[in-house]
C-alpha cells in the first residue's frame, strides 16, 4: 500500500450494509406504491419521464456534489453554468438548422447536430469553470460563508450577461429530427429524447464511478481531499487537479442545461436558478460528495415529481421537499453521505 492509498483511507469493495438495503427498500416503495392509483400504461409512461428528468438533474447535481465533496467548495453559481449550457446548445442548434441539419436533417445530421450542441455546451462550461475557479473561487478556499456570498453574486452577473448576449425573453429550442416523436411499445408511448436522456445519465454515472474508483487520476483526486500535503510531496500539482475538477463539474452542468433545453423545448435566463433548487434537493437527499448518492437522489426526485404531478400537480415540488426533510431527520448526512 503506497502513500496515496493511505491518504484515501477505506479501499473499495465494502460489503453491502443495512443502509444500502434501506435505500433499496425505500426506492422500491417509491416506484411501486404509485401503482395503487395509476393505471399500468400511464404508470410506465410517467416512470420513463421521471427517469429522464432524474438523469438530467443528475448531470447538474453530480457536478455540484463533486465540487463540494472533492474541493469543499459551496458553489451556488452552479446553476449559471447550467443556463449557459442551455443557451450555447440553443445557439448551435439554431446555426445548424440554417444548414438544414436539425428539424429536417437526415439521421446522421440530427445525431451530429445533437452531439455538436452538447460538445459546445461542455466546452463553454469547462472554460467558464476554469476562469471562475482561478479568478474567484481560489481566493475563498476554506471559507464557506465567503464562497456562498461570492458565488451567489457571480450567478447574478452571469445571468445578466445571458440577457445582454441573448436577450431577456424566452426562446424556443429546436429538437433534432431524430429525437422528435415517440416509440410506441405495447401501447406505452415513450418520448425518444427521454430514452436518450436516460442512456446519457447512466453512461455518465458509470464513467464517473470508474474514473474516481478505478483510475490513478481518481485516486489522486480523492487522496488530495484527504491529505493534500502527501499528494503534493509526491509531485502532483493539486491546485491544477482541483481546477480540472471544477471545470469538469461546470461542463457537466452545461451539458445538463443543453439537454434540459431540448427536453423542455424552451429556455429563459432564470432557468439556472430554478434547476439549482432541484439539484440542491438531489444532493442533500443523496449526500454531499457522493456520486452514487446524487444518482439515487436524482432518480428519487425525478420519479416523485412525475408521479405527484400526475396525481396532485400543485404538490409536485412540495413532495420532494418533504422527502428531503424526512431524509435529513433520519439521516442528516444524506442517504449515501459519509458519517
Amino acid at each position: 500500500m503506497n502513500a496515496l492509498d493511505v491518504a484515501v483511507g477505506q479501499p473499495p469493495g465494502r460489503p453491502v450494509s443495512g443502509r444500502h438495503l434501506a435505500v433499496g427498500a425505500g426506492a422500491a416503495a417509491l416506484v411501486l406504491v404509485p401503482l395503487i392509483w395509476i393505471d399500468p400504461t400511464t404508470y410506465l409512461v410517467l416512470t420513463v419521464a421521471g427517469l429522464a428528468m432524474g438523469m438530467l438533474l443528475f448531470l447538474t447535481a453530480v457536478g455540484l456534489t463533486l465540487i463540494f465533496g472533492l474541493m469543499d467548495v459551496l458553489n451556488l453559481a452552479h446553476g449559471a453554468f447550467f443556463a449557459w449550457g442551455g443557451y450555447v446548445g440553443f445557439s448551435v442548434l439554431q446555426r445548424l438548422d440554417a444548414l438544414g441539419w436539425v428539424e429536417t436533417g437526415s439521421l446522421g445530421q440530427s445525431v451530429g447536430s445533437t452531439l455538436l450542441a452538447l460538445a459546445a455546451a461542455a466546452g463553454v462550461g469547462a472554460v467558464l469553470g476554469v476562469v471562475v475557479e482561478r479568478v474567484v473561487v481560489r481566493r475563498v478556499y476554506g471559507d464557506h460563508l465567503k464562497q456562498i456570498l461570492i458565488t451567489v453574486g457571480l450567478s447574478l452577473v452571469m445571468a445578466e450577461v445571458i440577457k445582454i448576449v441573448w436577450g431577456p425573453n424566452d426562446e424556443m429550442v429546436l429538437v433534432p429530427q431524430a429525437l422528435q416523436g415517440s416509440y410506441d411499445l405495447f401501447d406505452v408511448v415513450v418520448n425518444r429524447f427521454r430514452v436518450l436522456a436516460v442512456v446519457v445519465g447512466v453512461a455518465v454515472f458509470g464513467g464517473l464511478h470508474l474514473l474516481l474508483r478505478r483510475t490513478r487520476l481518481g485516486l489522486v483526486v480523492r487522496a488530495g481531499v484527504e491529505n493534500r500535503e502527501i499528494v503534493e510531496v509526491m509531485g502532483y500539482d493539486i491546485g491544477r487537479i482541483f481546477t480540472a475538477v471544477f471545470a469538469g463539474g461546470a461542463a457537466l452542468a452545461a451539458v445538463g442545461g443543453a439537454m434540459w433545453a431540448v427536453f423542455r423545448e424552451q429556455i429563459h435566463p432564470g432557468m439556472g436558478d430554478e434547476n439549482l433548487i432541484l439539484a440542491l434537493i438531489v444532493v442533500i437527499i443523496g449526500g454531499m460528495g457522493s456520486v452514487t448518492g446524487s444518482f439515487v437522489g436524482a432518480v428519487v426526485v425525478g420519479l416523485a415529481f412525475n408521479y405527484v404531478s400526475f396525481l396532485v400537480p400543485k404538490l409536485a415540488l412540495g413532495v420532494n421537499i418533504l422527502i428531503m426533510v424526512i431524509v435529513l431527520l433520519l439521516r442528516p448526512q444524506g442517504l449515501m453521505g459519509q458519517e
